[in-house]
């Protein structure tokens, strides 16, 4: 009977996995295994908790509020850091449309000839007709479909392959962090606990009755975890997938990828033509899903922030909708060097995370925010070092960039 219920509230954590399984994380998990092999499997491993953590405070503060989290900060912060923590996150959301429309413009290109400058535009208008024409549930189902598609892609490439098995297990717990790598390690970071998607879990959560007693809703909370858990572990198998893939292949040969279109092109000589097709399937539905669910995070942090409804029934979403894909449209037609977009792209996300999660923090673990829900001092304390080191990784990067060494 309980695992009955629990289905009835299984959805909202797939939606968010989405996110982290889109073009971005395609890009960085391909440079990480075509250029260290299995060394990074540790930081899909280490972000997929990570992820869980942040994930899972952001839809309690939803539940326990009934206000999405740029609604709390809104109401709970100064007006000034308010508009600091908006204009990062809408910042940061600019950066997921340049990943979002220009993969899937990629996979349109592959599978079908496309030129990107059709394909781009094209994903808008997919992505705009399927938030405002499905209601909430049906596209919930959509995504989730979606969503099989592309595990079912990526676990046949990983039998494909052939990867080294032995080798590659000790790399999905044990660190490694050097000077070359540290652009790529934020990149994966950026890519796994994304901000926007933090946002997006705090609103599209309360498409659930979570209850109104204490008791009720506490057990409620379990099986939301239980949601956040496994959507979130179904997502680390596919980014594991991603870099066992480039590394079985790319690495193995001695091949230096500079863009997910290369990659393709090189997938089907070194591994088989059906390994290149489901490469451009998978990325084609993971373009165009992760652009839906980037949408859906953009407009409702802008009406979210704006004390607007968070409504597409509304101009101002309606507006938003469409006016936040301009900047990733103007990248993707000046012909730039798409694949260092694509990683730029995902180490801006890494950067703009500590200015979500330590206003999240600071919503959770208040009691007059949160009542009897609000977070024990041990989830806070662990959330915080989890944040500051996320921060030093950061700097490390800025560090580097700069001209600095280390390591």
């Amino acid at each position: 009977m309980r695992n009955v219920r629990l289905l009835k509230y299984l959805g909202p954590g797939f939606l968010i996995t989405i996110g982290f399984i889109d073009p971005g994380n395609w890009t960085t998990n391909i440079a990480g295994g075509a250029r260290f092999n299995y060394s990074l499997l540790w930081v899909i491993t280490a972000g997929t908790l990570m992820l869980i953590m942040f994930q899972h405070m952001s839809a309690k503060l939803g539940i326990v509020t009934g206000r999405s989290l740029a609604r709390n900060i809104r109401a709970h912060f100064p007006r000034p850091l308010t508009a600091v923590f908006g204009a990062s996150i809408v910042a940061a959301c600019f950066a997921t449309d340049v990943a979002e429309l220009l993969g899937a413009a990629i996979g349109f290109r592959i599978l079908f000839h496309i030129p990107m400058v059709i394909g781009a535009p094209l994903t808008v208008i997919i992505e705009a007709v399927a938030i405002l024409s499905q209601r909430y549930h049906r596209l919930e189902r959509m995504i989730a479909v979606f969503l099989a598609v592309i595990g079912v892609c990526y676990v046949a490439e990983v039998f494909l392959v052939n990867p080294e098995w032995g080798e590659l297990f000790p790399h999905i717990f044990v660190p490694t962090v050097n000077s070359r790598n540290i652009l790529i390690i934020v990149g994966i970071l950026g890519a796994i606990v994304m901000p926007h998607n933090i946002y997006l879990h705090s609103n599209v959560i309360q498409s659930r009755d979570w209850g109104r007693d204490e008791p009720e809703r506490r057990s409620l909370l379990r099986m939301e975890l239980a949601d956040t858990s496994l959507a979130m572990f179904y997502g680390w198998l596919i980014n594991s997938a991603m870099i066992i893939v480039a590394a079985a292949v790319f690495y193995r040969h001695g091949v230096v990828v500079d863009s997910i279109s290369q990659a393709a092109a090189t997938m089907g000589p070194l591994a088989g033509r059906l390994a290149g097709g489901l490469f451009g399937i998978a990325l084609l539905f993971a373009g165009i899903s992760s652009s839906i669910t980037s949408s859906l995070a953009e407009t409702n942090v802008i009406t979210g922030f704006l004390g607007r409804p968070e409504d597409p029934r509304t101009w101002l979403y309606r507006i938003a909708l469409v006016a936040t894909s301009v900047p990733a449209m103007a990248v993707i037609l000046m012909q730039t060097d798409s694949y260092r977009v694509l990683i730029l792209s995902q180490v801006a996300l890494s950067i703009q995370l500590p200015l979500t999660i330590f206003p999240l923090l600071f919503l959770v673990s208040s009691r007059k925010v949160m009542g009897n829900f609000a977070s024990r001092p041990v989830e806070v304390a662990v959330g915080s070092m989890l944040s500051v080191g996320v921060t030093a990784l950061n700097g490390l990067l800025l560090y580097q960039t700069f001209g600095g060494r280390f390591g």
